[in-house]
């Protein structure tokens, strides 16, 4: 049984769903739409001196953009470049622009995403983007990747992804507020270089097949458990998680051959207080030698817990860690390729021009 499900995307934007809500909010999904493409008509974006990479989602909600900036950090990395991830620190409270510091910041502070990227790679947290990008450069990044973003016209970019989730894929196909579509198809596949199918489902190949007959190459990506991750075949685990789509992690961490007592599902982003960790452990506790388990942004969220229910949890509680497996790497690697190519002719201005 799921609980504790608050804050999350209206029953009604999913595919199939039987609701008047979807046409009478239509005219606003039209508006909304409307108002994000014209953003773009208005705006000059500014250029930066280095390589600028996007990744985004064409709805609202979780589809599997921080795991592939991670997988991007980490190939750039390997090639001796030098990125920082640039975000707005969805959930935290400091403005920015701010360097993200692990063991200095929390959740709270920055938010649980930009703390996963700063394990890997720099990560600079600002609502506004462009300061955000001038700060990383400042800092010697050589590649910028923008965790989300894909909305914004701030910064030009070099190669924007388009991330779909696909057990979720359009949901309904209308946009916010009728469904979880953030603008027309057509203009999100016009501004992508390429689109990433998350998982192995089936309600993205609509979207998959209007990527290929509009030649952007469709990559496909799943999540699975780090070499690393805790042994969990037959024990007993109570599984909570707090991000886009619960059930996904639930039907992971299944595949492990761990033995799910209860689950509880959270709203993504969800701050834990000392209540729900008081109720997580209580729940532990009706299954003997159960183990807490969430997701590797659920516990960033709990890093801070000094004491009480909290300070509990996280010390009884394990994440699960996974990592972005590519079933078209090369794909990725041309891509990959080509800009940093494309971007060694660039001029590179020293002062801060927007």
């Amino acid at each position: 049984m799921v609980k504790g499900l608050t804050r999350r995307a209206p029953a009604f934007w999913q595919a199939g769903a039987t609701s008047f809500w979807p046409a009478m909010l239509a005219p606003a999904g039209w508006a909304y739409g409307a108002v994000t493409m014209g953003r773009f008509f208005l705006a000059a974006p500014a250029r930066l001196p280095v390589p600028v990479i996007c990744v985004g989602g064409l709805v609202a909600g979780g589809s599997g953009k921080t795991p592939l900036v991670q997988a991007l950090a980490r190939r750039l990395l390997a090639r001796g470049h030098r990125p920082c991830v640039v975000l707005r620190g969805y959930g935290g409270r400091l403005p920015g622009p701010a360097r993200v510091i692990a063991g200095h910041h929390s959740a709270a502070d920055v938010g649980d995403e930009a703390l996963l990227h700063a394990a890997i790679c720099p990560a600079i947290i600002a609502r506004d983007r462009t300061a955000g990008a001038w700060a990383a450069l400042a800092g010697g990044a050589d590649v910028i990747l923008l965790d989300d973003g894909f909305h914004s016209p701030a910064l030009a970019r070099d190669l924007s992804l388009l991330v779909t989730d696909s057990e979720y894929g359009l949901g309904n196909g209308r946009m916010i507020p009728a469904g979880p579509l953030r603008a027309p198809v057509f203009w999100h596949l016009r501004r992508a270089r390429a689109l990433i199918v998350m998982g192995d489902g089936q309600a993205a190949r609509p979207l998959a097949a209007r990527a290929v007959k509009a030649g952007l190459p469709v990559l496909h990506a799943r999540l699975v458990p780090f070499p690393a991750a805790p042994e969990l075949a037959d024990r007993d685990v109570i599984a909570f998680a707090g991000i886009g789509h619960p059930e996904k992690f639930f039907r992971a961490l299944e595949k492990t051959g761990a033995r799910i007592r209860a689950t509880r599902a959270f709203a993504d982003h969800h701050p834990y207080d000392e209540d729900d960790a008081r109720s997580l452990l209580q729940l532990a506790g009706q299954y003997p030698g159960a183990i807490p388990v969430t997701t590797e942004k659920d516990m960033v969220r709990l890093d801070d817990a000094r004491r009480g229910p909290r300070r509990q949890l996280r010390k009884k509680a394990i994440a699960l860690p996974v990592r972005l497996e590519l079933a078209e790497s090369e794909g990725l690697d041309r891509l990959l390729d080509q800009l940093v190519f494309n971007s060694r002719s660039r001029p590179r201005p020293t002062s801060h021009e927007t």
